[in-house]
Order: C-alpha cells, then structure tokens, then sequence
C-alpha cells in the first residue's frame, strides 16, 4: 500500500496541525523504503499505528529515515508486538562477537536505538501500559551496562591476571544502580546514576603488579566511556558517577570496607535519601549481598527518624528555587506537584519508619503507596490520587522525552510541539490536556503540603526565640517572668547552661538548627502546665540526655502536639523523663496521644507482641531481646501516662502492669522452646510447636496481679516428665531433665542480659525448693512433696500468692490443685500466728526505714505488709475448712474471701482494702516522681492506727 494511500487512510484521526509534518515524512520514507521493506505495511496492527507513532515521536521518524530496514526487522520478527521482549537483552547482546572497543560501542548503540524505537513505538501505539516501558528500559539499561563490564572486565583479566577474594574465588566490582534506574522506573531518555564498589583489596603480580584497585578503576572508566561517549551512532545512556561517596572528587570507586566507613561517618543526610532506590543492576552479585547488607542499617534507621522530613523539605526548597530562578515552574518532575513530590512524600515515610516497618524497604513508589495505604500511614483516597498523578505524570513524562529522545522535563512552548504532546496522550488539545495535568499537580501538592506542613513553625513567638537565640539577660528575664516562670532568673540559668553544656555543644551543625526550632516553642508551651519550672529544669535535663540523636528533638521539632504532650508528662512525673531519657526510642510513643493512653487489654498485649515477634529471624537471640524490651518499655510508658493523667485508677495500673509481664513471660517461654528444640530436638512426648511439660509461677506482687513500675519478678520453674533419663529426639539429644534446665536458663538469660535498652526484669529465684542453693527447675512432684515435708511457713505464706502465669495449662491444673492441697493442710493456728507474728517483726526490724519522721508504705507499723501478713495468715488458718480462699492470690479478693467466710469483719475487710489501695496509689506516684516509696509521718495516720487496731486484733 502506497504511503500516501495510507496517509488519506488515517489522516482523520491525525490534528490537522500535524498533518503536514506527517506527510513529508511520508513522502521521504518513499524514497528510502525498498520493496522488501514495503512489506511490513501487509501487518494491519503495525499500519494503523504509524501515523500516531510517527507524528508523535521525529525521534522514530528520523531512526526509520536513517535505517530504513530496523522497521522492517522489528516487525517481521515479531519484537515489535512483543510485551516481553526485555527477557532477551542481556542473552541477544552476550551472544555476539565484539573484536573490540569500537565494535562493541557500536553494537551497543544500534542495539540500544532499534530498542529504543521499539519501546517508543509500543507506548505512543497505545500497546504497552506504563509498568511495561519501564521495566522495558530499565531491562536495556542493565543489559549495556552488563555486557560492557563483561567486556571490559576480561580485558582486563587478560592483561593483568583475575582478581580473586581471600578465599581463592574470583570477584567482580558490584555495579549499584541509583535512582529510577534501581527502582525499575528508568524513564525513557534518562541518565543512569552509577556507584561503583568492589569486595577486598589485593595485589595482581602475573603478568605486571597492579593493585585491585587500579585493575578495577581502570574497568570502570572504561566501561563508563563505553556507555555515555557520543560517537557517529549516538551514545548508549548518558552516564553520572557523581552519587559516589565524596562526589566528583572523591575515588570512582572504593572498597566494601571504604564504603561502610564512608556511610557510618561522613555520609550526608540526602544520601539516605539516594541510597533508599539503590539496586545492584551488574557485576558480582554474591560479594554484592554483602555490600547490600552494609548499607541497609544506613538508609533504615531502628529508631523513627523525624529529622527526614526537614532533611526533604530542605531538598525540595533548594530545587524550587532553582527552578524559579530559571523560569521553570513547568518542570513536570521537579516543579509544584511533579514527580518528585510524590517521590518525596513516599520516602520521607521509608526514611522514618522503614526501619521498623520492613514493608517499606522498597524501591518502587507505587509499591511504597500501596504499603502506606496498607499501614494505614496515609488515607484510602489520599494514596489513590497519588498513584494516579504518579501514572499520568509519567507517561507525560516519557511523552515528552519520545519526541526527541531529549532529556527534558518542561513542558514544551512551542504551540506544534503542545498539540503533538496532547495528541499522543489521547486529549482533544493543548487546553484539555493542560486543565487535566493541573488539577493532577494541584492535588499532588496539597497532599504534599499536608505532609510535610507537620513541622512548620513559622508562627513561633519572637519573645520566646529572643529568650533562646538572644544574649540580652534583662530582656530575657522581663519576657520569662511575663511567660508565667516563678524564678524567671533561675530559669534563664538553667537554659543557659543547657545552651553551653558539653552535650549540647558538641551537637552537629543539623541539630543545633533543630534545637533552634525547638526551643523557642518549648520555652514558650511550657507555662500552660501548673508548675513551669520545674516541667522546663526536667525537659532539660532530658534533652541534654538525648542530645547526641537529633532524631529524638527533630521529633518534638515536627510535632508540636507531641511536645505538647512531654511537657504535660514531665510537669506531672520525673521518672517519665529518666524513663525517656533511658529509652529514648519511647519518645514516638508521645504522637499519639489517643493510643498513649488508650485503655490496654490482656488479649491485645499477646496478639500485639505476637505480631512484632514475627517480623524478626526465628534465630536471631538479640533481636529478640531488643523487640521484648522495646515492648515492654513503650507499653509501661503507655500505662505511667494513664495513671499520670489519671486515666485510670491504681488497681488497673497494677493489671495492666502483671500483664504486660505475662504476654512477654509466654512469648519469652515459647521462643526459648523453639530455640532449645531446634538444637537438642524434644523431650518425649512433646512437640516442637509448643512449650509442654513446662510452667512458670509468678510470687509476690506478680502473682498478687499487683506489679509496680519497678518490680522485679518472683518466679518458680517447674516441669512434669516421666523419665527425666529418657533423652530428646533431635540432632544433638540430651537428657529431659537437662533439656527442663536449660530451658530455665535461657527464659531467665533472656529476661535478665543487661543490654543498651536495660534488662527485660530482674527474675528473683529464690522461692525456688532450697532457694539459691536448689535447682533452677523442680519437678512438680518434687515440688508438692517440698512443700508439705521440708517448707517453712513463710515458703506457704508466700504460696498464697502464688499464681500460674505462663506455660502448660495441664502442668497449671496441676500446680493449682498442689496449691489448693497444701493451703488447706490443717495447722495448729496459734503456732502458725506466732510464726508468721515472728517474721513480721523481723522484717520489720530489718527492712523498714529508721528515719521517725517518714512513715515506710510497705514496712512501717501499719503498713503494706502488715495488710499482707493477716491476709496470708488468715488465709493459712481458714483453707482447710473453705478450700475457696484459695481460688485467688490477690489481696483484695482474698480479703473479700476472708470477709465472706466470717474471718474478718466486712467493716475492718473495707478498711484494710481501702488502706492497701491508698499505700499503693501513693507508692506508685512516688516511683513516678523519681522518689521512694514513703510517706510524711501524719501522711496516713488514721488509716495506719486503725491497720494496726486490726494488727492487734488478729495477730498479737
């Protein structure tokens, strides 16, 4: 079919703008088009796709005018049609013979032209979506860059010898790709960003010494000639090595050891942002997991790191200056609601949360989108409209670079130019196109505004920033005093000395400018709370703790209501700001101040603890021991804020506190099964799945449901197996009894390692069957015959407190019933009064503080424990008769037990409960006030007279 013929065919769908520059390429492709080539026009799919494709790219035209038969080749071969045409790059281009640099320069760049034909054709044609073109050209990048460096790298071995690792192997240089190029997002006429690295410095000495480093230097530079010099055919990527670490001046490539010395100590802020798309794209890809795994920890902070977002906001700032200053607001990629912004708004997310939410270490934006919307980080609709801008803006994107194969991203001016942009994008004209690609980047640019409008402070007082920033002391006295500071002078002091301290001058230059933000507004909020001076002397000393992790204060910096939060905390409890200052990890915990004090709930602790347990390698011991820490700290920090703000009362303070304990004693026992089993394999008769055979039981305060801020935990190990001789079925058996030990000695090595984030509780053992000098697990039956022939009365007392908390419900059923037994034992009660009597006054002795005027909570006359030594005797007493009391180990209900059972009088029962309460109310205030657990002399005088009226009644 004639050309012309074909032309009048379609000239309809073509703008009439546009038919005149269709036509003479019509006409000169019918001077240059041989007959064989005339019958690719027999394919009807190809015919009705030309003059679309052709009007919309002069790139393909000129490429089909310059080799009139690559067309031709592209369909008869059918690469033309084919969506997956990029799975044979790298074999297409390994296949052939280069004699040289000048042949494979060649061949690279006609390779790389027919390609580039064939996916500007797919995508102007309508035939591929957007994920197809760029996979498509990041799949053609790879494969250059591969066979080039395969290329140059037996060259290179073939004049100098082949470099291999301490191990005898052979190596290559680890080729990164950066950017879009590592996220598979290569955009049509892009550079590709590359970040050279090799494993292991040596010295090559076969044929002329050389060391690896210049052996593979010289490849580099080679291979980089190879890609980004233009030559007669073009040139195959333009290629940029300035990401490297020191940019343009420092080495073109380094050492893994270079590398990982370079990220952790000289690295800058916005190459975490660089490396987060990083991807090895060529070379040696076993010693490339290596590099990857040193990176990773770089780019993906443990802690929440706040300080992306100024870092970002920075960048973008930067870049939009130079656009303005260039007259350049039309940049779809870099300008208002381009490309970029929906770049950055994905990953300042990654930046800050991907190193605690692994579904975010990706590369890819969409993908990223997706997990935001999932993690529910961003609204439904909010990720919607930004996949959508994203598609639409990138394909105008690609558009744009087609026409010419230019790497541009401004729209064009010229109004032929527009009409051919439009019309490849399926709009009627310029107009349409324009309004639709505005209302996309407004909405992109609200939604980037809304996310990084969170650290704004624009609005801050000057008073407060003179107060801060200023050296003016009168000035700054008169503006503290008017804030509402009692001792405005003893407060300028203590900001001054912060301000000159070690800590704080020794702060980078990054987080002085956070701290410059931030104090101001401290400064300024911290009046609202009832007691100013004291709030502001402990937030202080927090930060002076905190100084050397700008994160932490970048976090106050981006969320005022966060602040907002701290200030109220400190202002009501010291120990929340050592606790902080420990723990600063917690302080993403002040965000959301709904889930901060947010009621907790037994089945929740589990099922959440669960969920984070499961994120980690079932084989990595410190991992989990950090993630059981980082629990229990944010959850006890949840449960200080409630109690703080009044939320909730003591009795539920103390639940929530026995089971946090609980839901990380049962997943504690269970990872320590695992562990063992895997090694040792199981006892007889058990699985690996589940702990059997095995329980915990907590004393104390922790079997009394009655756990405080700082309690240590009272427990007992117990197990039931038939033959402790019979051995475990896996790889290295040992015997059940050794297997019952070491399980005891990995839960309490777990629970009480001193690591950076503390230890996970302090286990108390010796309640054990022979204390100290007993074995660390008692086989149960042991156990009950201790107890009822060997236990001293205070052993029993103590098992009225005794309660199950994690492992076999089978071993729990019968440790209750042991408990029940041996509660119910007929005793002679006015011995069992004197013994218990007895011990009273020798804690008493030896405990309780000697200083007359404080009144000691827990063992002062008419204390604590004089509440808790009538309960357990008259518990002991009663048992026999009512084997109920023994149903709960809690004191309340225990005293409610003994009131029911006509032991106590229902009026001294309400006593002792409402004094037991009040004591612990006030003693957990104490701890959260950084102060011990004692009263003022007169503090509780009425309720301790009548705790020791009922003292005398039941015990002397």
């Amino acid at each position: 079919m004639p050309l012309k013929t074909l032309l009048v065919q379609h000239a309809a769908h073509v703008p009439e703008t546009l038919q005149s520059e269709a036509s003479v390429l019509v006409e000169k492709l019918e001077e240059k088009l041989t007959p064989e080539d005339w019958s690719v026009f027999d394919n009807a799919l190809f015919c009705n796709s030309v003059l679309k494709v052709c009007s919309c790219s002069q790139f393909v035209g000129e490429s089909w005018l310059r080799d009139p038969g690559m067309i031709a080749d592209l369909v008869r071969s059918g690469d033309l049609f084919s969506p997956l045409r990029r799975e044979a790059y790298l074999s297409v281009l390994q296949a052939e013979t280069y004699d040289g640099e000048a042949m494979l320069a060649r061949q690279l760049r006609l390779f790389r032209r027919r390609e580039m034909v064939r996916i500007a054709w797919r995508d102007l044609a309508g035939w591929a979506d957007l994920d197809e073109t760029l996979l498509d050209l990041t799949a053609l990048a790879e494969a250059c860059i591969q066979t080039a460096l395969d290329f140059f790298y037996r060259q290179a071995c073939q004049r100098w010898g082949t470099p291999t690792l301490a191990n005898g192997s052979p190596f290559n240089i680890v080729v990164l790709g950066m950017g879009k190029l590592g996220a598979w997002e290569l955009n049509y006429s892009s550079d590709i960003d590359l970040i050279f690295a090799y494993a292991e410095d040596g010295i090559l000495t076969e044929k002329k010494e050389i060391t690896y480093g210049e052996f593979f230097t010289r490849v580099c530079r080679s291979l980089v000639k190879a890609l980004d010099e233009i030559t007669v055919d073009g040139f195959v990527f333009r290629t940029d090595v300035r990401l490297r670490p020191f940019g343009d001046s420092g080495p073109l490539l380094m050492n893994f050891e270079g590398m990982e010395h370079y990220y952790l100590t000289q690295a800058r802020e916005w190459e975490r942002y660089a490396m987060i798309k990083a991807r090895q794209v060529a070379g040696d890809f076993e010693t490339g997991k290596q590099l990857a795994a040193m990176i990773k920890p770089f780019v993906y902070r443990r802690y929440l790191d706040y300080g992306a977002f100024e870092e970002l906001r920075s960048l973008k700032f930067q870049i939009t200056q130079e656009l303005k200053r260039k007259d350049r607001m039309e940049n779809i990629k870099l300008g208002p609601g381009g490309i970029r912004e929906v770049e950055f708004i994905g990953q300042a997310f990654q930046l800050i949360r991907g190193g605690q939410e692994h579904a975010l270490q990706q590369r890819e934006i969409q993908v990223i989108l997706e997990a935001l919307e999932e993690l529910e980080l961003m609204t439904k609709d909010d990720v919607a409209t930004l996949k959508f801008a994203y598609r639409f803006l990138r394909r105008v994107e690609n558009h744009i670079q087609q026409y010419q194969d230019k790497q541009t991203h401004d729209l064009p001016k010229s109004e032929l130019v527009q009409q051919v942009l439009a019309y490849s994008l399926d709009f009627e004209n310029w107009d349409d196109f324009k309004r639709t690609l505005d209302d996309v980047r407004d909405s992109v640019h609200a939604i980037f505004d809304q996310v990084f409008s969170l650290s704004e402070q624009d609005n801050q007082q000057l008073a407060t920033r003179s107060v801060w920033l200023g050296n003016d002391e009168e000035q700054a006295l008169e503006i503290l005093a008017d804030c509402g500071f009692a001792n405005a002078q003893a407060m300028y002091d203590a900001i001054l000395n912060f301000k000159t301290s070690h800590a704080i001058k020794r702060m980078t230059s990054k987080g002085a400018a956070v701290l410059d933000r931030l104090m101001p507004l401290l400064i300024e909020r911290v009046p609202r709370v009832d007691n100013p001076d004291v709030a502001l002397s402990r937030i202080l000393h927090l930060f002076e703790a905190v100084a050397g992790r700008n994160v932490y204060l970048s976090l106050l910096a981006e969320n005022p209501d966060a602040l907002t939060q701290l200030i109220n905390l400190a202002s009501a409890s010291q120990w929340i700001c050592d606790y902080l200052a420990l723990y600063p990890i917690l302080f993403d915990e002040l965000l959301d101040p709904i889930a901060l004090f947010e009621p907790l709930k037994k089945a929740d602790l589990s099922r959440d603890l669960q969920r984070e347990l499961s994120k980690l390698d079932p084989h990595d011991s410190e991992q989990l021991m950090i993630a059981l820490r980082q629990f229990k700290h944010q959850n006890v920090l949840r449960v200080a804020a409630a109690d703080i703000m009044g939320v909730i009362p003591v009795m539920i303070v103390s639940d929530c506190l026995t089971w946090i304990a609980e839901a990380i004693l049962g997943h504690v026992l269970e990872r320590a099964w695992q562990m063992l089993s895997e090694k040792h394999g199981c006892p007889p008769g058990t699985r690996a799945e589940t702990a059997s055979r095995f329980g915990i039981v907590g004393f104390g305060k922790f079997g009394g449901i009655e756990l405080g801020y700082a309690s240590d935990l009272d427990l007992v190990f117990l197990y039931d197996c038939a033959d402790a001789n019979a051995m475990t079925d896996g790889d290295k058996p040992i015997n059940s009894g050794q297997f019952y030990l070491r399980l005891g000695q990995k839960i309490r090595h777990i629970l009480d390692t001193k690591m950076l984030s503390g230890v996970l509780y302090e286990a108390d053992l010796r309640l054990r069957p022979n204390g100290d000098s007993g074995l660390l697990v008692t086989h149960i039956q042991y156990y009950e015959d201790y107890l009822r022939e060997s236990a001293w009365t205070w052993e029993h007392q103590a098992l009225v407190r005794g309660r199950f908390v994690a492992g076999d419900p089978v071993l729990k059923a019968q440790y209750e019933a042991i408990r029940t037994r041996i509660l119910a034992l007929p005793r002679d009660v006015a011995k069992l009064k004197q013994e218990v009597r007895e011990m009273r006054e020798k804690m008493r002795e030896n405990l309780a503080s000697k200083q007359a005027d404080v009144f000691d909570l827990k063992q002062s006359k008419g204390g604590i424990a004089d509440i808790e030594f009538i309960v357990q005797f008259g518990v002991l007493a009663e048992t026999a008769r009512n084997h109920s009391l023994a149903t709960y180990t809690d004191n309340v209900r225990l005293l409610e037990g003994l009131a029911a059972h006509g032991f106590i009088g229902a009026d001294d029962a309400t006593t002792l409960k409402k004094a037991y309460c009040a004591y612990r109310d006030y003693g957990h205030h104490q701890v959260l006030q950084g102060e011990s657990a004692m009263a003022k002399e007169d503090e509780f005088a009425e309720l301790r007279a009548q705790v020791d009226r009922i003292w005398q009644q039941f015990m002397e």
